[in-house]
């Protein structure tokens, strides 16, 4: 099979995957880093791009410095997510995804000019809670369905859906969301002199997004047994309130990332980045009636919002103590303010043009440090620790219940083997310590229907990935 069909092949299968993933990660919903390399130093790459995944999107001026290579990873990303939206704590229906990228470089346009780039799954954001709703109001009681098969309100067959042995709830909650992102960044390249590298990325990016907070309520003559299936009773009427844009919407949106490498001498090399915002078309929804914050209600018909990339800035610095031993330190900025402080949804809604959600997050502040060692010709090894600070005030996380982007530390580990005729194997794990936000009792988007708990999100994660790179 030729090269460039391997290629081909590579990217089709990258944007497949990437279409279906939908991740939490580290620094807001934002991945450590792309590619096994960058995941396995702890996301310090910017001084110290190794591979065309880590270089593109990391530091594109990286890609002057490499020979010709192709790099694809698959990675397996495990969140574990709770939350308490005010009736107790439940956990997430969902928590496994893919996070797929490529990435290559080759040489191009003349003398110490090259053209790389890659595909990749860059971050996203996902929460699938169903909760049955502790009401003892609106319970039935084992008497009450005897009663009702006295009656002939129901018969016996409905009974035994209904159950005898327990009181069955009337209602539930749903609150579920799904952000994918998916980004295509062709770069270019150019090493200046000896010292200075330069290089620029175009981000063209794709996002799939659809979000939903309700509560559906059964009139008495309506139960609903443990499998969430209502039964009917005659009478009965089932009722669905609060924000529902759970059909998926896509948007699409460019924007651009500068890099530059200075290395000072064999032992010092400083990195710098600038990622711009990416800016999108309006995500739109054609949906039925709404309820929003604050008691706004909406008419059926079409709802939309954007939802930007934050822009970035980091600075690296990698040392070199030995000529096998490398240590990466990084500091990064992300501007979450600008993006999500508010959430605007225009539609028509009754007495106004727009709602805000008001999921205020703030920008952060990011630490990494990732270190590596060669033991041999054919075995590197290394590990990082990444801290970014919290985004999401404890105070404000029953509006984010959604969004519970709310891990600070995590560890990272990760190898490559050089197997030879160009082929190379990177392996990385990663691990992000649970931390758990808890907001003030009656604080839930649900308070007004008996959600009084206080309201609270926790999150943890793992992930694998495996990483297949050959120099051309």
């Amino acid at each position: 099979m030729k090269k460039s069909r391997i290629l081909g092949v590579a990217v089709a299968a990258t944007l497949a995957m990437g279409i279906s993933s939908s991740a939490f990660a580290t620094d807001g919903y934002q991945l450590i880093g792309i590619g096994q390399y960058a995941m396995g130093m702890g996301g310090a790459v910017v001084a110290a791009p190794d591979d065309p995944l880590s270089a593109s999107i990391s530091n594109p001026a990286g890609l002057a410095l490499m020979t010709p290579q192709a790099a694809f990873s698959a990675e397996i990303f495990n969140p574990t997510r709770k939350t308490n939206a005010g009736f107790g704590e439940i956990g997430s229906h969902t928590n496994v995804y893919g996070v797929p990228a490529i990435g290559w470089v080759a040489p191009a346009f003349g003398n110490g000019i090259v053209f790389g780039g890659g595909v990749y799954g860059t971050s996203g954001l996902g929460v699938n809670y169903l909760q049955q709703v502790p009401s003892p109001l609106n319970s039935i009681t084992p008497q009450q369905v005897g009663a009702l098969i006295q009656s002939g309100a129901i018969t016996p067959q409905q009974a035994q859906l209904v159950g005898t042995q327990a009181p069955f709830n009337n209602s539930y909650v749903q609150a579920s969301s799904s952000i994918n992102f998916m980004q295509l960044a062709p770069s270019i390249a150019m090493k200046v002199n000896n010292h200075l590298a330069v290089g620029a990325t175009l981000n063209i990016a794709a996002e799939q997004a659809s979000f939903q907070q309700t509560m559906t309520g059964y009139a008495p003559g309506e139960v609903l047994n443990s499998k969430f299936q209502s039964v009917a009773i005659p009478g009965g009427i089932a009722q669905t309130g609060g924000l529902n844009l759970a059909s998926p919407s896509w948007a699409y949106g460019v924007g651009f990332t500068l890099g530059a490498l200075y290395q000072v001498n064999d032992m010092v090399t400083l990195g710098f980045t600038y990622k711009s915002p990416i800016w999108f078309t309006p995500l739109t929804w054609q949906t039925g009636t709404q309820n929003g914050p604050g008691g706004v209600t909406g008419n059926s018909g079409q709802y939309s919002g954007h939802l930007n990339y934050p822009q970035q800035i980091a600075l690296g610095l990698a040392i070199h103590p030995t000529k096998q031993w490398l240590i990466s330190v990084e500091g990064q900025w992300i501007n979450w303010r600008s993006t999500l402080n508010t959430f605007k949804i225009y539609g028509p809604w009754n007495g106004q043009g727009s709602v805000s959600l008001g999921t205020h997050w703030s920008n952060q502040w990011v630490a990494n440090i990732g270190t590596q060692y060669d033991v041999n010709n054919w075995l590197q090894v290394r590990a990082g620790y990444t801290y970014g600070s919290n985004p999401i005030q404890a105070s404000n996380i029953g509006n984010n219940i959604l969004f519970p982007a709310v891990v600070e530390n995590a560890i990272t580990f990760g190898s490559t083997q050089k197997l030879g005729m160009g082929w190379k194997l990177t392996e990385a794990y990663m691990h992000a310590f649970a931390n758990t936000l808890t907001g003030a009792a009656g604080s839930s988007p649900f308070a007004q229907n008996g959600g009084t708990q206080a309201p609270s999100a926790t999150l943890a994660e793992n992930s694998f990935g495996l990483q297949v790179g050959y120099d051309f």
